[in-house]
């Protein structure tokens, strides 16, 4: 999921390869029991197909914001009673708060200047209420490091071929070359290709521009242990200050 201008190629193809969102919408709606019970609204930034939104039917008021008309198109078809809106999630101003703002599948990591990390947090910040929830993850840079020295991952998944190799494209920059190769049911395939880049940023950074606008309620890594920048992994529930 991203909310950058990607994933045209890879959008047909994206529900087949992820599986639903059911983990990260159930991830979700825990921290919302939580922290913030009486939640209402929800904004999910870079919600791509909707699958995380699917599975968040028990919250009124939902909308998401994705810069992919792709991914757009089967999110509507996906959860009709969501609102879905065209736009760049650095830059969004939707005249409205709402009581949580999710950006999960680390979609934030698809900035690949920390600038725009500190805009699309000031943009969160915006449409928060006071005490309102912002629930987010990200690949760490040891993750990224990780499958930089990987070598291509291969998968088979309904008569097509996945081909993804992730190389380091400087500055804790990697660039994932994504190659589909999809069966025309002849024996001949086509060849569908993206390029997606992502940003690796040391959590503290992280921390440090956050501490400005909310206060820090949980975070952990997939062990539930507290995240490093070796993690796999890390999540994040923080309160909008005031």
């Amino acid at each position: 999921m991203c909310g950058m201008r990607e994933y045209q190629q890879f959008a047909q193809f994206y529900d087949a390869l992820m599986g639903d969102g059911t983990s990260r919408s159930a991830r979700i709606l825990e921290a919302i029991d939580r922290f913030n019970v009486g939640a209402t609204s929800l904004l999910e930034l870079g919600c791509g197909t909707g699958s995380v939104l699917e599975g968040l039917a028990s919250i009124p008021e939902l909308v998401g914001l994705d810069a992919s008309a792709e991914m757009l198109s089967a999110a509507t078809a996906k959860v009709p009673s969501a609102e879905f809106l065209l736009g760049d999630m650095t830059d969004f101003d939707l005249g409205i708060t709402f009581d949580v703002v999710a950006c999960v599948y680390d979609t934030v990591n698809h900035l690949v200047n920390y600038e725009a990390w500190e805009s699309l947090f000031q943009g969160v910040a915006r449409h928060l209420e006071p005490g309102g929830l912002f629930i987010f993850d990200l690949n760490t840079i040891g993750r990224l490091h990780q499958l930089v020295a990987s070598p291509p991952w291969v998968h088979d998944f309904d008569g097509n071929t996945l081909i993804m190799d992730v190389r380091s494209d400087g500055d804790e920059v990697t660039l994932w070359d994504i190659r589909v190769f999809a069966s025309a049911g002849d024996g001949r395939f086509t060849l569908h290709q993206e390029n997606i880049r992502e940003l690796g940023v040391a959590l503290e950074t992280v921390r440090a521009t956050l501490a400005t606008d909310f206060d820090l309620l949980h975070e952990e890594d997939d062990s539930g242990d507290p995240p490093t920048d070796e993690s796999s992994r890390a999540y994040f529930v923080y309160r909008r200050q005031g």
